[in-house]
């Protein structure tokens, strides 16, 4: 039976999207603007994703102690939230629709390793989250995720396999646990 050799891990396959200069200002820019409280302003961290990158709609509301990985990979539609300490972990793409809610402490995961070879090899994999999505509170989202129209991942919740429309998701793995009913 083989072993785990992290000494043996290569990323050279990856690209990041950037050059190093932009990376490293957008980590320091992230530290102190994004992943504190001291800038509330919204609109100041919505045009500084744009300045890197972003693509962001109009009236999005950006809450404060926020992580994202590399911004220049993200994708916001129009009137979408991103709520306190969500973690968007995007190594690529990850596009939301609009009037997409992220709740607090939500984390959206585009990679992961192979366990299964000696190297642990970088798996990657986009989201996309359509319209009218709703990912609750401590709720997680793995790699290659599309969640369709106005699905909703329940609140501590795991999502590992794509969300059909207008249903709600519960559980780790999440599963279909009922059908979404908006009311006008």
């Amino acid at each position: 039976m083989g072993k785990t050799n992290l000494a043996e891990y290569q990323n050279h396959n990856y690209q990041p999207g950037a050059n190093w200069l932009k990376r490293i200002l957008w980590f320091y820019i992230s530290a102190i603007i994004f992943k504190t409280s001291f800038f509330p302003s919204s609109g100041f961290k919505v045009f500084l994703l744009r300045m890197f990158g972003s693509k962001i709609g109009k009236n999005v509301v950006v809450r404060h102690r926020l992580n994202i990985k590399f911004p220049w990979f993200l994708t916001v539609g129009d009137f979408s939230w991103i709520g306190e300490e969500v973690w968007i972990d995007n190594l690529v793409p990850v596009k939301f629709g609009a009037n997409v809610c992220l709740s607090q402490g939500a984390v959206l995961l585009t990679g992961n390793h192979n366990y299964s070879k000696k190297n642990f090899d970088l798996i990657t994999g986009g989201i996309f989250l359509a319209n009218g999505v709703w990912i609750g509170a401590k709720a997680i989202v793995c790699p290659n995720v599309y969640a369709d129209e106005h699905a909703v991942l329940a609140a501590g919740s795991i999502a590992t396999k794509n969300m059909e429309a207008y249903f709600v998701y519960q559980g780790n793995p999440a599963v279909k646990v009922r059908k979404r009913q908006i009311e006008d």
